[in-house]
């Protein structure tokens, strides 16, 4: 306290000081007051930088996730080579997705299996592309539908497409265009131009 009071006086003393530190204090504000018209540089714009453009915020390699239900029954197991995050839309986008989808009916899992899939976490939507495959069991018999374009509504508990779809089982093959399925009530409904070939005598 004693040494910055000396130093007040010292400087209240010395005309030619009191000016330089004057001085000083207005060329710092003019500095800041300019450096203010800058833009400002949020911090996702900053990581954007530093990571580059159309690159993910964030990527989990070899994911997987399980999901239960309130009564702690399995609902979802989930499992992903690649998962990158985009935190613009908040958008996962998936590389070679494989779920099995559990019902409370204690059935066989449906397995949905893709080459891509991207899911908008806030809608809680997945969207399954290329080469989509969803297999399920009833009783012996094991089906699998296939299609190009497949979405996964979570909250809704279904599954649809408007796309060509071809399910093939032990007793012949059914094509359709469109289906929509509910994974609890594991009932498949397909939409339009269904036509079927099935073997008889099995």
């Amino acid at each position: 306290m004693k040494a910055s009071l000396l130093s007040l006086l010292t400087l209240s003393d010395r005309p030619r000081l009191r000016t330089l530190a004057l001085g000083g204090t207005l060329a710092a504000t003019v500095f800041l007051l300019w450096q203010s018209d800058e833009p400002v540089v949020t911090r996702d714009q900053a990581a954007e930088t530093l990571r580059g453009e159309g690159e993910p915020d964030g990527f989990v390699v070899n994911g997987q996730y399980t999901s239960f239900d309130e009564s702690g029954n399995l609902k979802v197991m989930f499992s992903s080579p690649r998962i990158e995050q985009f935190d613009e839309g908040n958008l996962a986008t998936i590389e070679s997705p494989n779920a099995r989808l559990y019902s409370s009916l204690n059935a066989q899992p449906w397995i949905l299996k893709a080459e891509r899939g991207s899911l908008l976490q806030n809608e809680n939507l997945l969207y399954l592309t290329g080469n989509v495959r969803v297999i399920r069991t009833i009783g012996e018999r094991e089906a699998t539908l296939t299609t190009s374009a497949l979405t996964l509504d979570n909250d809704q508990g279904t599954v649809y497409t408007d796309q060509p779809v071809e399910i093939t089982d032990s007793l012949g093959v059914t094509r359709a265009t469109g289906m929509k399925a509910w994974i609890d009530e594991r009932i498949l409904e397909l939409e339009s131009q269904v036509e079927g070939r099935y073997e008889t005598g099995k």
